[in-house]
């Protein structure tokens, strides 16, 4: 149905090639323009000021579930003001033994103009949100709401 592409560029800037003395840093390019300067996580020796995989695989999740919420609250006529979402991604050892994000848990504040949701609606919107985000579809992590609203 759609393509989508990132550009990702990386050019070593030590001496040697070594684990611990290699650059980390590289960029990410889209096709908008927009460019993401990036690197490894910290704990892998990369920049703690560029985002790094990790971190945007929650971020990729919960902006998915949040464009699919506000997409279905829409269509329902339900006018959302304000959506804040501190996820959180869990790195660990999966079933395999191998590292994987296993968990995301997403915590959405919402503010709706007028009366919102109750509680079991706004469980139900989550609920359709999750079952129709196109990257919650893509991945095995298991993603759950801390809190609806």
């Amino acid at each position: 149905m759609s393509q989508h592409q990132a550009e990702i560029q990386w050019t070593r800037e030590s001496e040697g090639f070594s684990y611990p003395e290699y650059n980390r840093d590289h960029r990410w390019r889209f096709p908008g323009g927009v460019e993401v300067t990036a690197s490894a996580a910290p704990v892998y020796l990369g920049s703690p000021d560029r985002v790094d995989p990790e971190e945007a695989f929650v971020a990729a999740i919960a902006s998915c579930h949040m464009l699919t919420f506000l997409a279905i609250c829409a269509r329902k006529g339900i006018v959302v003001d304000h959506y804040h979402d501190p996820a959180t991604g869990y790195l660990e050892k999966n079933s395999a033994g191998r590292l994987a994000i296993t968990h995301v848990e997403l915590s959405p504040e919402i503010t709706f103009q007028g009366t919102a949701p109750c509680e079991d609606d706004l469980k139900k919107l989550h609920h359709q949100a999750h079952e129709q985000c196109f990257i919650a579809n893509s991945v095995r992590t298991a993603v759950s709401l801390l809190r609806y609203g």
